[in-house]
């Protein structure tokens, strides 16, 4: 008879080593799996980037995201803002009695930029604190915020208010100032309208992620923001970053065609805006990049045009039509789409260019704005694919 071959019993160790290597690939086909899922999942987001040069509030767009499409600001955010909101109105005051001080001087004796003999001291003490560094600053009491309030009010910090285009003074002052004895209560805590008009300078990069609502009319999808630095200076740190954006939004500031900017006194910001939309329009990262202009600040800007000409801007010195906000509008638009078209081959401008005017600080035009921005990327999208 014959004997039938013997198995040899297997090594325990072999076997251990066999299933731990069996497990090792089955863990790196399901990291393989998810990595093509994330993937895939990242394709199908929309990314939009913020533009704009300083104080064009494009951060105050990114803030009303968080307000619009997520949950808003918890507390403890909110609690956050409560300094930032104190350095405003001390930096407010401070320019404004800076601007005081520099008016008085070269317009000479007279009583416009003469303060009231009562409220000399107390200027001087406002001016004192405002000027020291931002963490050796008072909280900002009952008894400070009644004293600022004396100081705003007074008739020749006024006057100087009126000349504010000539001043490095942020957009929320009078919103501030004007409300300073709220802000200066132990229990204050800032409102949402509080956060969107409080000014902190953007340094390096911001992103969140939104998704409008269904009820919108608009076609759902997920969108990633991004918001950078606006001020020279910053640029350099992230124009490298994004190469892959679906579209920009670039934020102009149509109130600011007669002021100058923060960081170079000699330049004026409307044209500052033009040669930065400028400059992105010809990078290679943005070749084929929607671009969608928000022209911010038109609630200020309606009401300057009237008593401002345009031609205060260099880049609008041809301008010759009326002071009517709507006729004014339509020419800084027409400017614009020019620019655009300069840098565009025929025939693709329908394709990337949209504008549409906005307040940053109004939830419900940005809103409209954003909802409108949305569309015209899936339109964009669908032109570049091919579908319409």
């Amino acid at each position: 008879m014959g004997c039938a071959e013997s198995k040899e019993p297997e090594d325990p160790a072999d076997a251990a080593e066999a299933a731990e290597r069996a497990a090792e690939r089955s863990q790196n086909q399901d990291i393989e799996k998810d990595i093509k899922r994330q993937d895939k999942e990242e394709e199908k987001i929309q990314k939009l980037l913020l533009l704009g040069a300083g104080e064009s509030g494009k951060s105050t767009i990114f803030k009303q995201v968080k307000v619009l499409y997520q949950s808003g600001f918890t507390d403890a955010e909110r609690a956050e803002f409560r300094r930032i909101v104190h350095s405003n109105v001390y930096q407010s005051i401070r320019i404004l009695l800076e601007g005081l001080d520099a008016f008085q001087e070269s317009s000479g004796a007279g009583t416009t930029y003469t303060l009231k003999e009562e409220n000399q001291m107390l200027a001087e003490k406002v001016e004192d604190i405002a000027l020291q560094p931002p963490g050796d600053m008072p909280v900002l009491d009952e008894i400070l915020a009644a004293e600022i309030s004396q100081v705003w009010m007074d008739p020749a910090v006024q006057a100087v208010f009126d000349r504010a285009n000539e001043l490095q003074l942020p957009d929320c002052a009078a919103y501030f100032l004007n409300d300073v004895m709220r802000l200066g209560r132990p229990d204050y805590l800032p409102t949402q309208e509080d956060i969107l008009f409080a000014r902190v300078r953007t340094t390096g990069i911001a992103e969140t992620e939104f998704s409008p609502p269904k009820e919108s009319g608009v076609v759902s999808g997920t969108y990633r923001i991004f918001d950078v630095g606006g001020q020279r200076n910053e640029r350099k740190k992230w124009i490298h970053l994004f190469d892959n954006v679906t579209a920009v939004i670039f934020c102009i500031a149509l109130s600011e065609y007669d002021q100058t900017l923060f960081e170079d006194e000699t330049e004026n910001r409307m044209v500052e805006a033009k040669n930065l939309l400028e400059e992105m329009l010809q990078h290679p990262a943005f070749k084929n990049v929607s671009f969608l202009l928000f022209l911010n600040k038109y609630d200020l800007f309606e009401k300057k045009v009237r008593r401002v000409s345009l031609t205060q801007c260099p880049w609008f010195s041809d301008y010759t039509g009326s002071p009517d906000p709507d006729v004014a509008f339509r020419y800084v638009t027409a400017k614009f789409q020019q620019l655009f078209e300069n840098y565009n081959p025929p025939g693709q401008f329908a394709k990337r260019f949209f504008a549409v005017p906005t307040t940053a600080t109004d939830s419900n035009k940005v809103n409209k704005a954003i909802l409108e921005a949305v569309k015209e990327i899936f339109v964009f999208k669908q032109l570049e694919s091919g579908v319409v």
